[in-house]
């Protein structure tokens, strides 16, 4: 597809290799991230522990209807979420899957776990030590609570970058939620670094639709998208929802 200068500018096309088999993703990841090791292996590390809350789960959004739906929907094998904070979507996810007899069903956590800057100003229980913030322990240490460390893996590195390595690993998805940065490039950025990972008749969904403004952001970038590639947005409460197949 030919597309304008200002358009083609913001694609995005790493080299991806074929998808590797659904029951070799977390093997290949824990290998590749953790050198083999679960991150949950002897979790809290000594000098957080007495920085974290028991449970600490804060989101926005992050009990839809739309999860339940799409999850019964696409009975997915493996979920990507791109944007985190604390788990709270993560856990619900998970916690579902469950219930739905899903119990293989792995979810990749794709977060710098860094917050923003001023973040906590908002939320003042999540303890820093000179600087670094409790933001990944604070998210597995709610994982660990929830008891779903079997179904969660997070990868603590920026959206960008981990999409593209993942893509360069084989490695795929059922269903992608993008719920990160908010503005358009960002959201351009992380929707269209995913949608390499969707595995044919997955499932794209997001938060952030209906926010003051995204006109100019999250729904600026989504409708964009689905223009150009032809496919429609659809809606599920707060969420937007892009069907591939």
């Amino acid at each position: 597809m030919t597309l304008p200068p200002e358009i083609d500018n913001f694609r995005v096309a790493p080299n991806c290799i074929d998808p590797i088999p659904t029951d070799l993703i977390r093997e290949t990841l824990l290998t590749r991230v953790y050198g083999g090791a679960s991150p949950f292996d002897n979790f809290p590390p000594p000098h957080v522990a007495n920085s974290l809350r028991d449970r600490k789960l804060k989101g926005w959004g992050s009990k839809g209807a739309v999860f339940r739906h799409l999850i019964e929907e696409v009975r997915p094998k493996i979920i990507i979420e791109v944007g985190t904070f604390l788990g709270a979507s993560a856990v619900h996810m998970a916690t579902l899957t469950r219930q739905l007899g899903l119990d293989d069903t792995l979810i990749l956590c794709i977060d710098d776990f860094r917050g923003w800057p001023g973040f906590r100003e908002q939320f003042q229980f999540i303890n820093h030590i000179n600087g670094d913030v409790m933001l990944l322990y604070q998210f597995m240490q709610n994982v660990v609570y929830s008891n779903v460390t079997d179904s969660v893996l997070p990868l603590p590195f920026s959206t960008g970058s981990t999409l593209s390595r993942l893509c360069q690993w084989g490695v795929t998805a059922d269903l992608i939620e993008i719920d990160a940065g908010h503005e358009f490039n960002s959201a351009w950025s992380d929707i269209n670094r995913a949608f390499r990972l969707l595995r044919p008749g997955g499932v794209m969904f997001g938060h952030d639709y209906f926010r003051m403004g995204d006109n100019r952001g999250v729904r600026r970038a989504v409708n964009l998208f689905a223009q150009i590639y032809g496919l429609r947005v659809q809606t599920d409460g707060e969420h937007w929802v892009i069907h591939t197949s």
